[in-house]
């Protein structure tokens, strides 16, 4: 581990995200995976980064038996298009509705971290926009055949092929929209 301000502590990803873990893997942070169910149900009234980080603090809020030198990590993303938020697709055929909207169109990425240790618990969050080109129906459906993108908000991955041929340009943290901001976070981490 390269920073000594850790090298004490207990590191918790509350997330199964493969993503989020191999985040954590490649800035050398040593960590443990705990997973606790919560119903990721949030109020209606809630928009943009206040859905992501409603959904970090729940999915914290069952930790409460943190030791002293535990730091616990929860995460949450989201596509907001239209004042709407586009979460995780239920099949392909909502995967294909989904990117089908956001074709040739730009759209936001909200990620929200929450870091939680015994006595005090941080949220913060990052925004990303995302523009998409025209993308023709048979490569939305050669992407969701060929890929999984049901377990990714928007139904896509930016780092995967839908992502090559189908992004313009972002304005912010390219990390974000894969699910997590590491800058941001490495930079609280540090400080929490």
């Amino acid at each position: 581990m390269i920073h000594t301000k850790l090298k004490d502590k207990h590191i918790i990803l509350a997330s199964g995200s493969p993503r989020r873990q191999q985040f954590l893997k490649d800035l050398q942070l040593d960590f443990t995976v705990k997973l606790k169910e919560v119903e990721e149900i949030f109020p209606k009234k809630l928009k943009g980064k206040e859905i992501t980080e409603f959904l970090a603090k729940l999915k914290a809020s069952p930790f409460t038996n943190l030791k002293e030198n535990d730091i616990l990590i929860t995460a949450d993303t989201i596509v907001w298009y239209k004042n709407k938020m586009m979460g995780k697709p239920k099949s392909a055929d909502e995967a294909i509705a989904m990117l089908q909207k956001l074709s040739g169109k730009k759209h936001n990425v909200y990620s929200s971290v929450c870091l939680k240790s015994k006595d005090k618990e941080v949220v913060f969050s990052a925004k990303t926009t995302v523009f998409f080109k025209k993308i023709t129906d048979d490569e939305i459906r050669y992407y969701v055949t060929n890929f999984n993108p049901t377990d990714k908000a928007g139904s896509y991955g930016i780092q995967e092929w839908l992502g090559y041929i189908g992004v313009k340009k972002i304005k912010g943290s390219f990390f974000n929209v894969v699910g997590f901001p590491v800058h941001k976070f490495y930079k609280e981490l540090l400080q929490f």
